[in-house]
């Protein structure tokens, strides 16, 4: 999951070595936390929170149905 976010975020960001994914799973849920550059921010975040969004649809498409999945943005 850390690669597929890192190779959708990655080629959007003016500073691409700023990118940072990490995992944190705990009673039942796992949270993916993703660091950017703070010019990046608005970036990755988009337009109404368009390409946020698109990142957590494709999150949902890979993985299992039960399982609980987030997506934080910094």
């Amino acid at each position: 999951m850390i690669a597929l976010i890192e190779s959708i975020v990655k080629p959007l960001a003016d500073y691409p070595d700023d990118v940072f994914v990490t995992m944190e799973t705990s009673e039942g849920k796992t949270v993916c936390r993703l660091r950017v550059h703070p010019d990046d921010t608005g970036k990755i975040i988009g337009k109404n929170g368009r390409i946020a969004k698109a990142i957590r649809t494709v999150m949902f498409a890979k993985t299992e149905p039960e399982k609980k999945i987030y997506l934080d943005i910094k």
